[in-house]
């Protein structure tokens, strides 16, 4: 199988800072790829690499001569002079379509992504809707290879969900950029991380994100032991070599190459497990024994004439978070300032307790200024020193906490990326202990690995959390209630993501396509009612019956080869540990054949008993 992209011993960097080295990569049809990666690891460089927008400093990059590609770059502006149906016809045109097509893929595409007006200038759009148009003229031309750089930020949930499901149905291979773990899970078939942790530059593994994450961990533990048995090993040749041995005999002379190989290899397991570090987040309490912090009790707000929502109470306590959800415009960082006494209701009033100390994280701050260094963003106060947590830390390793080296603490704050400015912002939150912690989409510049840090501080934090996100795993995993605006005045709690994703699923379309999800529901719910001649027979009931038992079998294979593949002796023998992995691998793929099969028969015994 010709593969569609293929990147051969490429390096690529910028001033003095390599960015990878050395990298095979390759994309073959059908694959549907989520590239994920640190802030500064190459990943935005890698993908105009495959686009052919950008040239490796060394190695090559091919193309299969048939395939198409288009790259969507993070910011990307349609044509303010132009409509919503000129933007997505220019494009059309521009590959080469037939004049007798254009009409047809134009008004599915609109239609599809919720555009009922095509007569509107591109000017005149918000800026989630703008970034579906971008989307929308990509996905019209049905290329060989779509490249999405952070394709979901400007989204709202409902954009989200539907670029979700464009490309959970698309027939065409992509490569997406992207922090949003939820979104990747849901459309990729498989996860790779840029870093240099890696040996040959990535970590690849086929299956969701979760799979991913349990990958990396064992991946980084082997690469920990192996430093380890390999450190050992080194010192008993050091102990031999300190010895003077003569290199009279070919044993001598064979012994000693061997140990400097050794020595290059565990320099270079060494370098990959030094880039493993994350940054460090923890954010300070005051101790405060009130359990109740602040009281929102019916408060309404509207906005040039517009409701935002009305009747709304809330109680904020410690050890609580409540995440805030809704549609762009909704209101979600009116009531974070609301919350936050920024701004007074309409109607309705918020009650602190005594002497409340709150934090702040905006989403569009610009409090840093673009003039100040570094170590005065670090240091609000000019110093060499900061105070966190009643100690005095030197500037120097208030700033490794944020993985900023020291060299860089002179340079200007618009130098850095948005993810690193995001850093700094919760830097200054940390100096002061608070009570409340008030997070108005956090996730939108910061890279996986600090948003990991970042869920695990917010999960231990003592105090109240207020967040506003549209990133479905955050939100998942440490909220206790969900807040959902529903942009026409309403406000509604749920438990769970799910919940609001059913009312969402109903009108994924957008404004103007309600009718058409409507029957779009009412389709696949014609399609799960029971048909005629559907049979449960003797094979697949005793099937379903011994299905568990079947994967408790594969699991336990699985967790078998877990442990071997982790042993010394296999780690010691390239060979048989490559053997051994792949064994490994065919033994998750049956797991998750199984669970497949599992569902099927479930699903199929209910229709046929539903007669």
């Amino acid at each position: 199988m010709q593969s569609l992209i293929s990147i051969k011993n490429a390096g690529k960097s910028y001033g003095n800072h390599d960015l990878f080295t050395g990298l095979d990569f390759e994309l073959n049809p059908g694959e549907k790829l989520g590239l994920i990666g640190a802030n500064g690891s190459g990943k935005s460089t890698l993908l105009k690499l495959a686009a052919g927008i950008t040239d490796p400093d060394e190695g090559r990059v091919s193309f299969k001569n048939t395939a198409t590609s288009l790259y969507v770059p993070q910011q990307d502006e349609p044509d303010p002079s132009l409509t919503v149906e000129q933007v997505i016809e220019n494009r059309l045109r521009a590959a080469d379509m037939n004049d007798e097509d254009i009409p047809r893929y134009l008004n599915r595409a609109m239609g599809e992504a919720g555009f009922k007006d095509g007569s509107v200038l591109a000017a005149t759009l918000s800026g989630g809707w703008k970034k579906r148009l971008c989307l929308t003229r990509a996905l019209a031309c049905q290329p060989a290879v779509l490249l999405l750089d952070e394709p979901t930020n400007h989204l709202d949930i409902t954009g989200i969900l539907w670029l979700e499901a464009m490309l959970k149905e698309a027939s065409f291979s992509f490569i997406v950029v992207s922090h949003d773990r939820r979104f990747i899970d849901r459309t990729c078939g498989s996860v790779m991380e840029i870093g240099k942790q890696y040996p040959g530059g990535y970590l690849k593994v086929k299956g969701r994100y979760d799979r991913f994450t349990v990958e990396k961990e064992k991946f980084l533990a082997t690469q920990k032991k192996k430093e380890s048995a390999l450190a050992n090993k080194m010192r008993r040749e050091d102990q031999w070599l300190g010895q003077g041995p003569k290199a009279r005999t070919s044993k001598a002379r064979y012994r000693i190459d061997q140990a400097e190989l050794l020595r290059s290899e565990l320099e270079q397991v060494k370098h990959r497990n030094s880039n493993t570090a994350s940054v460090d987040i923890d954010f300070s309490t005051t101790g405060r024994k009130t359990r109740r912090l602040v009281e929102v009790s019916g408060i309404a707000k509207s906005l040039d004439g517009k409701e935002l929502f009305r009747d709304l109470s809330l109680n904020l306590t410690k050890g609580t978070c409540t995440g805030i959800v809704g549609e762009n415009g909704s209101g979600k960082s009116t009531l974070m300032h609301i919350i936050g006494k920024k701004t007074e209701p309409d109607t309705g009033e918020v009650k602190w307790t005594q002497n409340l100390k709150a934090a702040v994280f905006e989403q569009h701050e610009d409090s840093l200024g673009p003039d100040i260094t570094l170590k005065e963003a670090l240091s609000p106060t000019g110093k060499d020193s900061v105070v966190y947590n009643g100690r005095t830390l030197h500037i120097v390793s208030w700033a490794k906490k944020f993985l900023f080296s020291p060299d860089t603490l002179d340079m200007p704050v618009k130098k850095f990326s948005g993810g690193e400015k995001a850093k700094m912002r919760i830097a200054r939150i940390m100096l002061e202990p608070v009570d409340l912690l008030l997070f108005d989409e956090p996730t939108n510049d910061l890279d996986i690995p600090s948003l990991e840090v970042l869920e695990k501080s917010l999960l231990e934090f003592p105090g109240a959390v207020v967040l506003v996100s549209h990133d479905r795993y955050l939100l998942d995993h440490v909220t206790d209630t969900l807040l959902y605006l529903d942009g026409k005045g309403g406000a509604e709690t749920v438990k769970s993501f799910s919940q609001i994703m059913e009312k969402k699923n109903k009108s994924r379309a957008g404004p103007g396509g309600q009718k058409k999800a409507r029957e779009k529901q009412e389709n696949r719910d014609v399609s799960k009612k029971p048909k005629s001649g559907i049979a449960f027979g003797f094979k697949e009931k005793f099937e379903l019956e011994h299905m568990e038992e079947n994967i408790l079998s594969a699991e336990s294979e699985v967790s078998s080869l877990e442990e071997r593949v982790q042993s010394p002796e296999v780690l010691g023998d390239p060979e048989r540990l490559n053997r051994l992995c792949s064994e490994l691998q065919k033994a998750k793929d049956e797991v998750d054949r199984l669970y497949d099969r599992w569902e099927t028969l479930e699903e199929k015994k209910e229709r046929a008993g539903n007669q």
